[in-house]
C-alpha cells in the first residue's frame, strides 16, 4: 500500500532513499533547508563567472555509482560526460613530485621506479583489495545492521578472513611497501574514512582499488551534475522538493512520527526518514525520551574531520598544475594525530587543491582558474577568521611553490572560505565535521548508529553518520537501505 513519506534532507543519501520510495509508488516529499539540491555537494556560481562544487570533488567507484542509474532503467551517461583523468592526481613532496597515472600498467611501473619489487607487490595488494571490493561493497556494506547474524552466510563465513577487519590498515599496507612514498599513496585513500591509517581495518584496501584500479573520474560541469541527475531520477518517479524548508521538529504520539514542522507548518506523513545529521535530528527535533542515543554517546565517538576550505577564482592559468593535487610535503602521522589525539590547529598540515577548470572550461571564465583548496582539521575546534587566514597564507605559498607563481595572491579575482562554523550554520554538522563518523572497528556496521529509532518503528535515519559511512558510494548505498527497511513498515 502506498505511503505518505517525508525526507529530511537532500543529500546524497536522501537523494537516493526518495528515489527508491517513490518508484514503488510513495508519495515522497523530500524538506532541505538550503536553497538547492545535494547537501554538502551543493554548488555556488559567482558575479565574476566561476562554478565551484562546495564538497565532493573525487569521482571513484564508479561502478557502485552506475549501479544507481540502474536500478531505474538510467546510466550515468544520460545526464552527464564522465572523463577519466590522467594523470589521475600527483602528489607533492618535499624532494620531487609524484603522477599517478590512469593505466593500471604504467602504474606497476611507477611503482616498479621507486622501491625493487614493488610492482609485483601493488598487483599482490590489488587482488587482495578486489576481493575486499567485491565482497565489502557488493555484500558487507548492503546490510541494514541490525544485528551480525545479518552476516552470516556462506560466502561470508568462505571470505571472512579476506576481509582483515582485525589487521590495522597501516600494518597492511607495509606488508607489501617500505619506501614512505608509496606508504603515504596507499594510505591516502583511507583519509575518506575519517581516521589515521592504525586505526582502520585492512578491509578499506578495498578503496585503493575503488580508486587507483577503477581510476579517478570528473564529471563534466562538476559534482552538482551527480546530485541534479539523482535529483531528476526522484522527480521522474513521482518524488516533490522543497526548498528553503527547514525541519523544525518532528512530533511523536503514542511513540509513532505523526507529523513534522517545516517552517512553522505541521505536515503529516505516515514514515519519516532523517537524512539530516543524526545527532541534530535526535537532539533538535526529537524530545529526549526518543532519542537513541544520549549526549555521552556522541562525545565518545571517533568522528572524521572537518576541514577548510577555500574557493578561489584565479584571473590567470596557473603552470604546472594538475586536477587534484595532493601537498604531502609534511608527516601524514602528524597531521592525523593533531586531528583525532591531539585535537589542535595542525601545526604541519597537509592540504589537497583541486584545479577542475584544468579540465572543465565550463568552471570559470576564459583564461582564468578555478582552485579549491582544503585542509583537514579536527572537528569542534575554535574556528576564527584569523586561523582560516593563517592556513591560507601557508597554503597559497606552497602552491606559489609548486607552481611557480611568485604573484599569486595578486591574481585572486574571488575568495571565499569555508570551515568548521560554516559546517554547523548550514548541515547542522555534529560538532562541524565535514565526513561524518571515522569507519573505525568500533564503529564498523552493528556499532554504527542504528538506521532505525529503537523507539519510533516509522523513523529512519540515513547518510554519513549510519550505515554504511562516509563518501558519495556509501551515502547513496545508505538511502537506498532506508527505502528498503521504510518499506517493511506497515
Amino acid at each position: 500500500m502506498s505511503k505518505k513519506i517525508a525526507i529530511i534532507g537532500s543529500g546524497f543519501s536522501g537523494l537516493s532513499a526518495a528515489s527508491y520510495l517513490a518508484k514503488e509508488g510513495n508519495e515522497v516529499d523530500v524538506f532541505e533547508k538550503n536553497n538547492e539540491v545535494g547537501g554538502r555537494a551543493r554548488k555556488f556560481c559567482t558575479g565574476e563567472g566561476y562554478t565551484f562544487d562546495m564538497g565532493p570533488s573525487w569521482y571513484w567507484m564508479p561502478d557502485i555509482i552506475e549501479s544507481f542509474f540502474g536500478d531505474f532503467g538510467r546510466k550515468s551517461s544520460d545526464f552527464y560526460e564522465l572523463i577519466p583523468l590522467d594523470p589521475q592526481f600527483e602528489m607533492v613532496f618535499s624532494d620531487g613530485v609524484m603522477n599517478i597515472p590512469d593505466s593500471y600498467e604504467e602504474m606497476t611501473v611507477l611503482f616498479e621506479s621507486i622501491e625493487k619489487g614493488a610492482g609485483k607487490k601493488l598487483d599482490d595488494f590489488m587482488k587482495d583489495a578486489q576481493i575486499k571490493y567485491e565482497i565489502g561493497m557488493k555484500d558487507f556494506v548492503n546490510k541494514p545492521c541490525h544485528s551480525w547474524f545479518e552476516f552470516i552466510s556462506p560466502k561470508m563465513a568462505k571470505n571472512a578472513l579476506k576481509l582483515d577487519l582485525l589487521t590495522n590498515f597501516s600494518q597492511f599496507v607495509r606488508k607489501y611497501f617500505s619506501h614512505p612514498k608509496l606508504i603515504m599513496l596507499m594510505e591516502f585513500p583511507v583519509i575518506f574514512l575519517g581516521a589515521a591509517p592504525k586505526n582502520i581495518p585492512a578491509l578499506y584496501s578495498l578503496m585503493n582499488y575503488g580508486g587507483y584500479k577503477l581510476g579517478t573520474w570528473y564529471p563534466m560541469g562538476g559534482f552538482s551534475k551527480v546530485t541534479d541527475a539523482m535529483m531528476q531520477i526522484a522527480v521522474e518517479q513521482g518524488a516533490n522538493f522543497y526548498f528553503n524548508s527547514n525541519v523544525e521538529k518532528i512530533n511523536i504520539e503514542n511513540s509513532e512520527a505523526v507529523s513534522i514542522m517545516v517552517n512553522g507548518e505541521e505536515k503529516q506523513f505516515d514514515i519519516i526518514i532523517a537524512s539530516s545529521d543524526y545527532h541534530h535530528t535526535e537532539n533538535q527535533l526529537l524530545s529526549e525520551e526518543y532519542r537513541n542515543y544520549k549526549p555521552s554517546y556522541w562525545e565518545k565517538k571517533t568522528f572524521a574531520p572537518s576541514c577548510l576550505i577555500y574557493y578561489l577564482g584565479i584571473k590567470s592559468k596557473i603552470p604546472n598544475l594538475k586536477h587534484h593535487t595532493l601537498f604531502f610535503e609534511n608527516d601524514l602521522e602528524l597531521h592525523t594525530h593533531e586531528i583525532y589525539e591531539d585535537k589542535k590547529w595542525p601545526t604541519k598540515p597537509l592540504f589537497y587543491a583541486c584545479c577542475p577548470s584544468k579540465t572543465d572550461k565550463s568552471t570559470a571564465p576564459e583564461n582564468c582558474e578555478n582552485v579549491f583548496l582544503l585542509m583537514p582539521v579536527a572537528p569542534g575546534i575554535e574556528d576564527s577568521e584569523e586561523m582560516r587566514e593563517k592556513y591560507f597564507n601557508e597554503m597559497t605559498g606552497r602552491l606559489e611553490k609548486h607552481t611557480g607563481i611568485s604573484d599569486l595572491l595578486s591574481k585572486i579575482d574571488y575568495k571565499r572560505s569555508y570551515c568548521i562554523n560554516d559546517f554547523k550554520e548550514d548541515y547542522n554538522a555534529y560538532k562541524g565535521n565535514a565526513y561524518g563518523l571515522a569507519n573505525t572497528l568500533s564503529q564498523t556496521a552493528v556499532l554504527k548508529p542504528s538506521i532505525r529509532n529503537k523507539k519510533i518503528k516509522n523513523l529512519l535515519y540515513t547518510g554519513q553518520l549510519t550505515v554504511p559511512g562516509p563518501g558519495v558510494p556509501p551515502s547513496i548505498i545508505s538511502g537506498k537501505i532506508a527505502a528498503s527497511e521504510a518499506s517493511k513498515i506497515n
